[in-house]
């Protein structure tokens, strides 16, 4: 009780002017994070640059909690790349491997066929209704590196979100506590 109690005082104690400056340092920090999220997004080319391995569905290649660095290329894709693709409907991407591409003649139009490596069957059944095939268009990004373990954090978050509603009350009361 008495290190909440500190805080409370130390919050109460202060001057309008100490408050203001201390949510504007919040502010500058939460858009600075927006800020790198954009130019990742513009040195990738990718919608998203960096996304959590959410399944086991891609062992041994990569375990849950993995942390996938993505990059966009103009480049054909070739079977055996690790890609992340988005299925209309659904609001989380899966990580897979390319396992077959068609390419249909001079017209430039592909076809790609997805499946998890520890998955016994292709994606087909993780497609949208009457879909067969993934188009270049719903490919999110290349699988170009990775930090292994470091996304469990958000899995974490995700799966129990009074832990997301804990750290951002904890680092908020941080940064506006702070005498710095």
């Amino acid at each position: 009780m008495g290190w909440i109690a500190e805080n409370v005082e130390s919050i109460t104690s202060m001057k309008i002017r100490d408050t203001l400056s201390q949510l504007i340092t919040l502010g500058m920090i939460v858009s600075m994070a927006l800020i790198i999220w954009k130019a990742l997004m513009c040195l990738t080319g990718s919608e998203s640059p960096v996304v959590v391995v959410l399944s086991g569905s891609m062992e041994p290649a990569f375990k849950r909690g993995d942390i996938l660095f993505l990059h966009m290329s103009e480049a054909p894709f070739r079977a055996g790349e690790i890609v992340v693709y988005n299925v209309e409907g659904e609001p989380i991407p899966i990580v897979h491997r390319v396992v077959e591409v068609h390419e249909q003649g001079n017209t430039g139009k592909v076809d790609i066929l997805t499946k998890g490596d520890a998955n016994d069957v292709d994606d087909r059944g993780l497609y949208a209704y009457g879909q067969y095939w993934l188009k270049p268009q719903q490919i999110m990004g290349r699988a170009v590196g990775f930090m292994p373990y470091a996304g469990w954090v958000t899995i974490m978050m995700t799966e129990k979100p009074i832990i997301k509603y804990v750290l951002i009350g904890a680092l908020g009361l941080l940064v506006i506590t702070s005498k710095d």
